[in-house]
């Protein structure tokens, strides 16, 4: 903006923003201003380890995992390793992938042998179906998660009995 000064000549003012001009005249709520927090020293102690570049680690050394949460997450793992280790072995001695067609056999001693079997192998079994039904006939994806939400918790509840019975044998303590 130009202002007019006594003499005839002129100098340029400096414009100020609308919203400061309407603040000023009392149109704009001044509450809906964002007011920034101060930095605070997050997570962070004097005996903690640091990181290379002298950053502190965030948690990890305060934050533990309860011995209920660590445990299902070791039988979730043992379960689908027990899953695998099972297809693996299958597929080696048959020359074929397992399925849930095991328990269609017309003998019926085969069809009753392969219900231990396929109580192990399940979660193995059922992520292989979801994987390959996306890819190949693009099931959508809620099924996918629906599928792995129950291939996670089967081996987890097989995975619980296996560490069951390894306690009860004296293997682990």
């Amino acid at each position: 903006m130009r202002e007019r000064i006594s003499g005839g000549s002129t100098r340029i003012r400096r414009a100020r923003s609308h919203a400061h001009e309407a603040g000023r005249r009392g149109r704009v709520n001044l509450s809906l201003r964002i007011k920034w927090r101060a930095r605070r020293h997050f997570a962070k102690s004097d005996g903690e380890p640091s990181l290379p570049g002298g950053s502190k680690w965030p948690c990890a050394w305060k934050c533990q995992m309860s011995p209920e949460a660590l445990n299902s997450f070791f039988a979730l793992f043992i379960g689908f390793a027990i899953a695998g280790a099972l297809n693996s072995g299958f597929q080696a001695l048959m020359e074929k992938p397992p399925g849930f067609g095991l328990l269609m056999e017309k003998a019926a001693p085969k069809a009753f042998a392969a219900v231990p079997f396929l109580v192990f192998a399940a979660p193995f079994i059922i992520m292989r179906n979801t994987i390959r039904g996306r890819i190949i006939e693009g099931r959508r994806v809620q099924f996918v998660a629906i599928a792995t939400v129950i291939a996670g918790f089967w081996s987890m509840m097989s995975g619980t009995f296996v560490l069951m019975l390894l306690e009860r044998t004296g293997v682990i303590a």
